[in-house]
């Protein structure tokens, strides 16, 4: 197998919760006026860095500070969502499945990643565990990705991302990994697949096409 190495998203791939996130956006929104968008206009429309998706509902500017106060409303209303969210139906299979060592990279914050872990049962799974260790999110993974390889001691060119987005992707290339696209979670599966990426319709999908790239 010449990829060795899989790295799991959280948000949106194992984790099923692009209805909160949705929920959780809109009252960011209506913090400053904004309109509400529904699951299919997320989908089609969010993007990293999160402030351009932002600006571009809020057809404004969104500078630094206020994306601050935004996310801040994200998080806090994320959070009291987050109990009722499950894993995707198949990740506890997906995961198992992979035949070789695996991680997980997360945009969530790492102290309550880690406990969120544990409490879906998938403690002991990964060789490593990475969320955000800043206070406000919204970046570009393609640096967490890097640092989080480096950790691992791993070669980009041995690891596949399984992830929901474009900005997965590009993370994935940054690095020269591969990644396969999961349709389930925060991006349209039209625009994954405009990307010529693999797509996946189930997370046991993704794993099976990861163990045929090269």
């Amino acid at each position: 197998m010449a990829r060795t190495h899989l790295v799991w998203d959280w948000n949106g791939t194992l984790l099923d919760d692009l209805s909160l996130v949705v929920s959780s956006t809109n009252e960011a929104f209506a913090a400053v006026g904004g309109r509400s968008v529904d699951a299919d206009e997320h989908r089609s429309r969010f993007r990293r860095p999160v402030a351009e998706f932002y600006a571009e509902i809020l057809e404004r500017a969104v500078d630094e500070e206020e994306f601050g106060k935004l996310d801040r409303i994200f998080h806090d209303a994320y959070r009291l969502g987050l109990t009722s969210m499950a894993l995707a139906a198949d990740a506890t299979s997906a995961i198992r499945a992979w035949p070789g060592s695996q991680s997980l990279l997360s945009m969530w914050f790492h102290n309550e990643l880690v406990p969120a872990i544990e409490t879906y049962g998938l403690a002991g799974l990964f060789t490593r565990v990475d969320g955000l260790r800043t206070e406000v999110g919204g970046h570009l993974k393609a640096g967490h990705l890097a640092a989080h390889l480096d950790e691992l001691g791993i070669a980009g060119d041995r690891v596949v991302l399984i992830g929901d987005s474009l900005d997965d992707a590009a993370a994935a290339d940054s690095v020269g990994g591969q990644a396969v696209l999961y349709t389930g979670g925060f991006t349209h599966p039209d625009r994954l697949r405009a990307s010529g990426r693999p797509v996946a319709d189930t997370l046991l999908e993704a794993v099976e096409i990861a163990r045929s790239l090269k």
